[in-house]
């Protein structure tokens, strides 16, 4: 595993989801190889219902529903922030791109490590462009839960 995957992974424990996390260091040097899907054992349609984990939670937030955004982070998240509005206010106050955003566009999924990584560009309504790792937990039943997400700012996409 390449060092800076390593310590990627380190930083993206659940502690990272409480910190305001605006990184400078490009995502796409930290995802590691593009072609991971292709693992033994990982398919399409895994990376389909982690996207649609994503989604719902997206909406969740849109529509300022707590009970069921908090519903997609895995039982680390939710232990450490023990109800829904908790979690809420946090998202709110350091995850604003997140919380309410106009734009959202699903890129890279890497899925070579223990918990698969989805990178999404997101643009918040201050119009401010930003990437988001989420790390993902495939829970005993099958579902996906979100156990934690950076953010870093968009290289810029102006042409």
């Amino acid at each position: 595993m390449k060092p800076a995957r390593r310590r990627l992974l380190r930083l993206f424990g659940c502690a990272a989801m409480a910190l305001p996390a605006q990184f400078l260091a490009p995502p796409a040097a930290l995802l590691g190889p593009r072609s991971a899907m292709a693992q033994e054992g990982f398919d399409a349609a895994q990376g389909q219902r982690i996207r649609g984990t994503i989604r719902a939670q997206l909406r969740a937030f849109a529509r300022d529903d707590a009970e069921e955004a908090f519903y997609f982070a895995a039982p680390v998240i939710r232990r450490k922030f023990v109800t829904p509005a908790r979690f809420m206010e946090m998202v709110r106050s350091a995850y604003a791109p997140i919380y309410r955003n106009r734009e959202v566009e699903f890129r890279s999924l890497d899925a070579s490590g223990a918990q698969p990584v989805q990178e999404v560009f997101l643009v918040g309504q201050d119009g401010r462009a930003v990437i988001a790792l989420y790390r993902m937990e495939r829970q005993p039943d099958g579902a996906w839960r979100i156990s934690g997400v950076m953010l870093f700012e968009a290289p810029d996409q102006t042409s």
